[in-house]
């Protein structure tokens, strides 16, 4: 059996600066997972002494405080502020673009629709920097539309991990009813480079792995993707994961990874693949 990797996978630039900013702060804390890996948090735990704070009353008053690469709500960031901490903030430049344009559309008086995650923590963070919180919504599907009081003039963000084609048809619902749309497409490239990457892999493969957190929303879309053109698609945290019976029979085992994913995690995948296909082909 072959096994090839995704044309794109992996790191995306965010992600790869804020384990650089961790990893020069040793003993640092974090204000909320720095991404979604367990297994590269714990990297970080115990080659770099770096903690997790979840509760802004948890943070000793000589803490460095690393901001994790999904951003904080608003009033958490003013509040940090105000301590005597060292704050660094390693929100990735991708997220911090539609805070930016929800908190400008807001002030010009524009309703705010986000396509995203209500209980994700970038969409929790970027609907925060609306003026008006009874003026910003969330939605997940176009029906969900119909039922918002919006104004006359909408602005419209995404989470960045969505998949374009559905952030597409939230676009389209709105332009059928409103007088003034301002569309801004927040969508991170480096999501549209590794979910096209999948896709094109997974119309090959007879088996696709994809790595990554079980609660990462990139990975998540990455899997659904795979699913979608090869229906031998699993989801795997790590190699320990893996099931010899997944690779019986396969010609081409495509690898694709989420965002958060490490690549010493996506070679020790890839050595365990090779251990299990000789165990299936017995």
């Amino acid at each position: 059996m072959k096994i090839q990797l995704a044309q794109s996978y992996g790191f995306c630039f965010g992600v790869k600066r804020a384990i650089e900013i961790a990893e020069e702060h040793r003993g640092s804390v974090t204000y909320g997972p720095l991404i979604h890996n367990k297994d590269e948090i714990d990297r970080l735990k115990e080659g770099f002494k770096i903690d997790i704070v979840h509760d802004l009353t948890d943070i000793q008053n000589d803490a460095t405080v690393v901001i994790r690469t999904h951003g904080i709500p608003k009033e958490e960031l003013r509040a940090l502020q105000l301590r005597e901490n060292k704050i660094i903030d390693a929100t990735c430049p991708y997220v911090t673009t539609p805070q930016n344009i929800v908190e400008k559309m807001s002030a010009e008086g524009y309703s705010i629709v986000i396509f995203g995650d209500k209980e994700h923590p970038e969409i929790k963070g970027v609907v925060s920097y609306a003026q008006d919180a009874q003026d910003a919504f969330i939605v997940l599907e176009s029906e969900e539309l119909e039922a918002l009081p919006l104004k006359g003039k909408v602005a419209v963000v995404s989470q960045t991990t969505k998949k374009p084609e559905d952030f597409a048809k939230i676009v389209t619902a709105l332009m059928t009813t409103r007088k003034e749309i301002r569309v801004f497409n927040t969508i991170c490239n480096a999501t549209f480079e590794n979910q096209d990457a999948a896709s094109d892999l997974a119309k090959e493969a007879d088996v696709m792995i994809v790595i990554g957190g079980k609660h990462s929303s990139n990975t998540k879309q990455l899997h659904s993707i795979c699913q979608r053109d090869c229906a031998d698609s699993y989801l795997v945290e790590n190699e320990k994961e893996l099931e010899a019976v997944w690779f019986k029979d396969k010609n081409l085992c495509g690898i694709s990874a989420g965002a958060s994913t490490p690549d010493w995690i996506v070679q020790n995948v890839i050595k365990q693949i090779e251990k299990l296909q000789k165990v299936a082909c017995k």
